[in-house]
């Protein structure tokens, strides 16, 4: 018990450490694309910037707009950093610390309660872009996670387990993105939707929104968003890779999982926002219907 302990408080640890070098890499491959050098002066090659970042933001003077409804108003991004930091519970780490059999089933119920943090923080900011950055998320994710959740149901025919951990023993030998790569690229875009990154970035898009559900936190308010957006898009390159770049938790694991997280960093460098009313209909009107054929081929290719 103790040494479940010891893990989940070590693993929590090492997860929020994480998000300072994969911000650096982020900011290091937008300056690679936009052809200039990225943050290179807070020690050497500028490693030390998400610290220096993190501390101007922690020692920044609380300030409250007027309209405001304070407690719900600093609730919402405790919220967001605690429900980001939960998820990685589900870890196939060396000491299991939850493994049961409806992990899976945990992973998304999670997943989809990171809206009501977004909600709570447009709306009790009393502020128009803020609102309206809010209903565009909840909207969105209506959109995308009735699909979401039935291309998971996809694979889970082959598994016949709700348990994480059972992706890992039945790709041994092969990976489930192999015989199921239309699954997988739907399932690699409805997870850009549900983290709100380019280019499905409709909550917080600077050019329509100004800053969107976020526009009225600074501070220690901004940095637990921050540290919540990051932290999820970590989780999802984790989640992706467990379920079709599977096999043994090892080097090789955490170097598809930075592969991944790379890709996701480069999308935001590469592609416009993509328009609010195209993502519905395309999760409405073409991943849904796909899915739906998909569930049914994948049952009878199982029952034969």
């Amino acid at each position: 018990m103790f040494i479940n302990f010891i893990s989940l408080v070590l693993m929590m640890i090492l997860s929020l450490l994480s998000v300072a070098f994969i911000t650096l890499l982020e900011r290091k491959v937008l300056g690679l694309i936009q052809i200039r050098k990225g943050p290179n002066k807070v020690g050497v090659y500028g490693v030390f910037q998400p610290f220096s970042d993190a501390i101007k933001l922690f020692t920044k003077e609380l300030m409250f707009p007027l309209k405001i409804n304070l407690y719900p108003y600093w609730l919402s991004p405790v919220l967001a950093l605690f429900l980001s930091v939960f998820m990685w519970v589900v870890f196939p780490y060396v000491y299991i610390v939850l493994s049961w059999g409806n992990s899976v089933l945990f992973v998304f119920t999670v997943m989809s309660m990171t809206v009501y943090s977004i909600m709570i923080s447009g709306w009790f900011s009393n502020s128009c872009y803020s609102i309206l950055g809010a209903v565009r998320s909840i909207a969105q994710s209506i959109s995308y996670e009735v699909s979401f959740f039935l291309m998971i149901l996809c694979l889970l025919y082959f598994i016949s387990s709700l348990n994480l951990t059972d992706f890992l023993k039945f790709q041994k030998f092969t990976w489930f993105i192999f015989f199921s790569f239309p699954v997988f690229f739907m399932f690699f875009v409805s997870f850009l939707a549900e983290l709100n990154r380019t280019p499905f970035d409709f909550s917080e898009g600077e050019s329509e929104l100004v800053s969107g559900f976020n526009i009225e936190y600074g501070g220690s308010g901004f940095a637990f968003i921050f540290l919540a957006e990051y932290l999820s898009i970590i989780f999802a390159s984790f989640f992706l890779v467990l379920v079709f770049l599977g096999g043994v938790v090892n080097y090789f694991f955490f170097l598809k999982l930075s592969f991944v997280s790379f890709y996701i960093l480069l999308i935001r460098a590469s592609l416009p926002r993509y328009r609010y009313d195209k993502l519905m209909n395309m999760c409405w009107k073409s991943y849904l219907p796909s899915t739906l054929m998909l569930i049914v081929f994948y049952s009878s290719f199982i029952s034969i």
